[in-house]
């Protein structure tokens, strides 16, 4: 058992107060900047003085209904737009643990870079992701393509920063995260509410990522960072009242179990560059997920390699079509997890599977 802790004092003072009508109003109407807008100028204006009064009252979640008796408080109001997430998660787990179905891997193509915006030619990250997508399906598995570059194209599409509820004590952390959709602020069509279940019901996952700056791309990395609620996430929210930081404090000190949603699936990676870092954004990728306890399918499963070694942007996709290696790493990176995936589904479990965590978090 954990040792008893006063409940730590809840620091203020740092995020300032609400915006001024008139700060709100600017907000507001930059979003119908485009002159065709001005023949609706006064449904607008009707828009902006509901849009204000939901930001002054905290609209956060407009819609909701009982938890019901599946939860600590079965009175406590949720978010039917949370119960939707929650209730899709639960049906990919469903299918998932079916014996008889198809392995499923989701396939991550993580550049930001598309032929349908403004870099007008399609990534490299995607030819290999097609590569890896052909592999898998001549293996029996069904693909499950998740294209992230659809953030800088497609309309609307988005996904929110996570907000670190986490760092004030685990429970607080909401699986799925609680913290979108908020009305009150915008915050709408958050994407992720489509990909945690996307997750759930893969076998395997493959992330095919360029390096960005020594790093992965920033549409990678949002994902990454909304998925720390798969990784000892509270799957119920009434426990802390919603987003109540002494009760989760409280529930964490007690003793919190950290569950692993997404344990047990197979990974691989494939990382590539032209200059440098795609060793460490391999190696970041690689803790990232073998912290969350997926396998990692095998030493082929992994992979960082150079397209291009220091030659022009311009002729990258030349490059690429010249390195038949690579390709073919490509393939033997699909055909690796496809292989762990069977393996796994059949019974193999990894020698520390039932290790007690000395110091877990």
């Amino acid at each position: 058992m954990p040792a008893k802790h006063p409940t730590p004092r809840i620091r203020k003072g740092q995020a300032r107060g609400p915006l001024s009508r008139d700060e709100f109003e600017q907000r507001f109407r930059d979003k119908f900047f485009d002159p065709n807008f001005r023949a609706a100028d006064a449904a607008i204006d009707e828009l902006l003085e509901i849009a204000w009064s939901n930001y002054k009252d905290s609209r956060k979640a407009p819609v909701t209904r009982k938890a019901g008796t599946r939860y600590a408080d079965p009175d406590y109001d949720l978010s039917v737009e949370w119960l939707k997430t929650r209730d899709a998660i639960r049906a990919a787990q469903r299918q998932q643990e079916k014996k008889r179905s198809r392995a499923r891997v989701l396939l991550i193509c993580a550049a930001t870079r598309n032929d349908k915006t403004c870099p007008g030619e399609m990534s490299k990250t995607y030819r290999l992701s097609q590569i890896a997508q052909r592999t898998l399906q001549a293996a029996r598995c069904d693909v499950d393509l998740l294209d992230l570059s659809l953030l800088a194209s497609d309309y609307s599409r988005v996904i929110y920063p996570c907000k670190a509820c986490v760092s004030t004590a685990m429970p607080l952390c909401h699986w799925p995260c609680s913290c979108y959709p908020n009305h009150s602020l915008g915050q709408v069509n958050d994407w992720m509410a489509e990909i945690y279940p996307r997750w759930v019901a893969a076998h395997g996952i493959i992330i095919v990522t360029p390096v960005y700056w020594y790093q992965a791309p920033s549409s990678l990395k949002l994902m990454i960072d909304r998925l720390v609620c798969a990784d000892g996430g509270n799957p119920d929210p009434t426990s802390t009242q919603g987003k109540d930081p002494k009760l989760a404090k409280q529930i964490e000190l007690r003793g919190w179990d950290y569950p692993r949603h997404l344990a047990g699936r197979a990974f691989g990676l494939v990382v590539h560059g032209d200059a440098e870092g795609t060793d460490t954004v391999r190696r970041s990728l690689t803790d990232w997920l073998s912290d969350m306890e997926l396998v990692q399918a095998g030493s082929a499963a992994v992979l960082d390699r150079y397209i291009g070694y220091y030659e022009p942007y311009a002729t990258s996709h030349e490059a690429l079509d010249k390195d038949r290696a690579i390709q073919e790493e490509v393939r033997n990176v699909a055909r690796s997890v496809a292989t762990a995936i069977k393996q796994i589904r059949a019974g193999r479990r990894e020698p520390d599977a039932k290790l007690d965590e000395p110091r877990p978090k």
